[in-house]
């Protein structure tokens, strides 16, 4: 193997940076050459790519984003989109590729290894941590650092003004990051898509807090509940009972964004080293995973047959905490 490329694709994460150095070093220590795939899986197939150089990635280990950039593309889904960007990087001598991102990323790397014989290792880049086969994703813990600040702000101005608040954290399908956040930040409530939410119950909570002396309280809602978004319930709450003067603050993206914290860059680093020696052994079709602190591989297909979940004693944790 002489040249091989990375890019990263859907949603960005904090740390993906830090991957993108780590395999275009690596690579370069190996005597291979990288190639910097710009936008995805659609740069793929429009041939947008460079050859990267240690220069190329110096800086960028602190930085969110990704400086390679991102794309959701639908043409990649058909057949055809496929094989032409397959078409594209056997132009560009590119034997293997590492492509950062989550599930929706590892599915099309998983086609171009199945249908077209490109080799290709997965790192998986999403604040949800919800891909099966690894124990943490690059981004989860500065998400979760980024709300729980959030969450650390929001207290300061309800307990000055004695009110509730609901805070909304990212998690369309995973009530991860809310789970850890909740518990971080000390929060009353937590409301995930992993288990039902039950209004009137939830009421009921927040006057209980209230008859045990509570002047302020804090539920945090992972955006994809069954209820609804934060707004939507703190609706239903005040639609039912006394609480008709509940705030609600959404941190949306701005867990996406920022500079990675050091537990994110590290584990960003480690996979990258070992993504380039994984395609170097001849392994394809898999992705980087850290167990017990150790990397692994597996299967790319294990990242949406078995996608992780929060203990839900940790629920548990929270309201035994929250009292």
């Amino acid at each position: 193997m002489k040249r091989i490329g990375v890019l990263t694709s859907g949603g960005d994460s904090p740390g993906m940076n830090a991957g993108i150095r780590a395999v275009v070093r690596a690579g370069i220590h190996q005597g291979l050459e990288v190639v910097g795939i710009h936008r995805g899986y659609q740069g793929m197939i429009d041939g947008e790519m460079n050859v990267m150089g240690p220069r190329s990635v110096s800086g960028i280990i602190n930085r969110g984003g990704t400086i390679l950039h991102s794309a959701r593309c639908m043409a990649f889904k058909e057949p055809e989109g496929r094989a032409q960007a397959a078409a594209q990087l056997k132009k560009h001598e590119i034997e293997g590729i590492v492509v950062i991102g989550g599930d929706g990323s590892y599915r099309g790397a998983h086609a171009l290894y199945t249908e077209h014989g490109i080799a290709c290792i997965g790192l998986p880049g999403t604040i949800d941590n919800d891909i099966g086969g690894t124990e943490y994703t690059i981004g989860f813990d500065t998400a979760i650092n980024t709300a729980m600040e959030a969450i650390d702000r929001v207290r300061d101005t309800a307990a000055a003004h004695d009110r509730n608040f609901f805070v909304e954290v990212m998690g369309r399908h995973s009530g991860y990051i809310s789970m850890i956040t909740a518990i971080a930040g000390g929060a009353e409530e937590v409301l995930v898509p992993e288990t039902p939410t039950d209004i009137p119950a939830l009421v009921e909570l927040l006057r209980e807090g209230q008859r045990g002396g509570k002047t302020s309280m804090i539920v945090v809602v992972a955006e994809g509940d069954d209820a609804g978004n934060a707004l939507e319930i703190a609706q239903k709450v005040a639609n039912i009972s006394e609480f008709k003067n509940t705030r609600v603050t959404i941190i949306g993206h701005l867990q996406r964004g920022g500079s990675p914290t050091a537990f994110d860059r590290v584990l960003a680093s480690r996979m990258g080293v070992r993504a380039v020696e994984a395609l170097l052994e001849g392994e394809s079709g898999k992705m980087v995973g850290i167990r017990n602190q150790h990397m692994i591989l597996c299967r790319l297909s294990e990242a949406w047959k078995s996608h992780t979940q929060f203990d839900p004693k940790l629920l548990n944790v929270l309201r035994i905490l929250g009292t």
